[in-house]
């Protein structure tokens, strides 16, 4: 008398052990390597105290000047005078978008100024300055 079960019967479960390892690699993999891919332009910021500003989900616009010479929207060249009407088309596609400026701490007064006078001349109402913030000692 035979007992016990046919053991010549296909198993017809899957075995999902290697595919949660190999996602689990897989994420591993892009959580390391995420942070490396950020670009952006690097700028020497001043130093100045004053607190952060509120969120809001709107993006807002970066205008950066370079200590080179170079003028970006966001991570984007632009000349100098190509800046005014380039944001006042971007402001155009999204009204009420904040616009921060960054320039570096080399470039002159009279250098910042101009360039805020230009960015007010597209049309824009309120205008950030991004600094770094004070080292207490």
């Amino acid at each position: 008398m035979i007992s016990g079960g046919d053991d010549n019967r296909l198993m017809s479960e899957i075995n999902v052990t290697p595919f949660v390892d190999v996602m689990l690699v897989l994420l591993i993999i892009f959580m390391v390597a995420a942070p490396m891919m950020t670009q952006g332009v690097d700028v020497s910021l001043p130093e100045a105290s004053g607190g952060s500003l509120a969120r809001d989900d709107n993006e807002p616009f970066y205008v950066t000047l370079k200590s080179e010479g170079g003028i970006f929207i966001n991570d984007f060249p632009v000349d100098e005078d190509r800046l005014r009407p380039k944001l006042a088309a971007l402001l155009k596609e999204r009204p009420g978008t904040r616009v921060f400026l960054r320039a570096d701490k080399s470039i002159s007064y009279g250098t910042v100024v101009r360039i805020m006078a230009e960015i007010k001349g597209s049309g824009v109402e309120k205008l950030g300055m991004v600094t770094e913030p004070l080292e207490t000692k």
